[in-house]
């Protein structure tokens, strides 16, 4: 199931994100300045180049100096100039707000889409025979009789584990509304060459193949096992679910552990009504632990820079590799915000994720920022725990 870990990463993410954006923002709103104070080849009176110029370079400079002190501009004595970085501020606002809203709406999306990978693995066995009725079509329009003979593929054809699964009826509900059947040509593709190149040629499958039909436990076996070695691992299959997700090495043992006690659970007695994993044991409160997460930590983003930069001895905030400060600053917002969660704990997950994600010394850097912030806001007051992340913090 989904835990906070991968929750609190996909934040991290669409923080990454929004800030890349909103740098492009940035260079965006400054490049509005050539087209404001661009010569007007179609004026009756000629224009001074070196005017428009100079125009350009003061609304620049008045632009950055706002961006890095967040203090509005001191009006000059140019109009045209004073108007231009209005209108850039306004669209570097707008702009920004709107990278906000999709970077938060992705990262729900990110989330979500886990469930929607586990959905359209379960579709496997069923686009698998898919292929066995392919083989056997092109084998009936054959006049000349193949090299060598096709692999007798009827045990798996009748496992009764890939017909519970088939019949699920919440599977073919949320299959149909998600669009998660084996349809794509891609991938249809990979799981023909799966077959052709990795599975046909498995010991163990030959063997389960040869074996007499009956043995309920080892139909279920041979799906998990088809599972673990040629979707999970194995190579066509996981090329094209690499290159189809780019979060899939990231997303995999999730999906992973879901498809696989999903096939747990079809046991001889499991019926049709059989209900599917959820995301998580409550995707409400999960959801808004990782919303609530994003937007306050872009909310508080400034008080936070401060924090870090006062801590940060002999060193230049800025310098601070970006990945680092939104780990720092997610960290910051976390122990404010979730009065449950113990200090302790949220320090050590962003240490973790530091290690995934950010540089080899990083992992030291994180804990021992956190580390300072965390006493010193916890003395003031600042930092306030109840429940178990008080009780955790004795």
């Amino acid at each position: 199931m989904l835990n906070r870990r991968t929750l609190r990463i996909k934040v991290m993410q669409a923080l990454y994100a929004y800030h890349q954006a909103e740098g492009s923002d940035m260079l965006l709103a400054i490049d509005r300045f050539a087209d404001d104070f661009a010569p007007d080849l179609t004026s009756p009176e000629p224009q001074d180049r070196r005017v428009l110029q100079g125009q350009r370079k003061l609304a620049e400079v008045q632009f950055r100096e706002w961006y890095k002190t967040g203090e509005e501009p001191e009006a000059t004595d140019d109009k045209d100039v004073n108007d231009a970085v209005s209108e850039a501020i306004k669209f570097y606002q707008k702009s920004k707000a709107k990278d906000a809203t999709f970077y938060g709406g992705q990262l729900v999306h990110a989330a979500e889409s886990i469930h929607d990978q586990y959905i359209h693995l379960l579709n496997v066995p069923s686009a698998l025979l898919q292929v066995f009725e392919e083989e056997k079509s092109r084998e009936s329009r054959r006049y000349t009789a193949p090299k060598e003979a096709r692999l007798d593929t009827t045990r798996l054809e009748e496992n009764p584990v890939f017909q519970k699964l088939a019949d699920n009826k919440q599977l073919q509900d949320l299959t149909i509304r998600r669009r998660m059947d084996w349809s794509g040509q891609e991938e249809m593709e990979a799981l023909r060459e799966a077959w052709r190149n990795e599975i046909r040629a498995d010991a163990e499958v030959h063997s389960y193949l040869a074996s007499p039909a009956g043995d309920y436990a080892a139909d279920q076996e041979i799906l998990k096992y088809l599972f673990k070695e040629y979707v999970f691992k194995g190579t066509a299959l996981p090329t094209f679910l690499e290159e189809d997700d780019l979060n899939w090495e990231e997303n995999r043992p999730i999906v992973k552990s879901l498809v696989l006690k999903t096939v747990k659970m079809l046991d001889e007695a499991a019926t049709d009504e059989l209900e599917l994993m959820s995301l998580s044991a409550n995707w409400q409160d999960d959801k808004e632990f990782a919303e609530s997460l994003y937007k306050q930590t872009l909310d508080d983003d400034a008080k936070y820079e401060k924090l870090i930069a006062e801590s940060v001895q002999n060193w230049d905030v800025e310098r601070v590799a970006l990945i680092d400060k939104i780990i720092l600053k997610m960290a910051l917002c976390e122990m404010h915000l979730f009065r449950a969660i113990p200090v302790k704990v949220t320090i050590n997950e962003y240490i973790e994720i530091s290690k995934l994600y950010s540089t080899p010394k990083s992992k030291q850097f994180v804990n021992g920022i956190l580390d300072k912030l965390a006493q010193d806001l916890t003395a003031s007051g600042a930092i306030r725990k109840s429940g178990r992340g008080l009780l955790d913090n004795q």
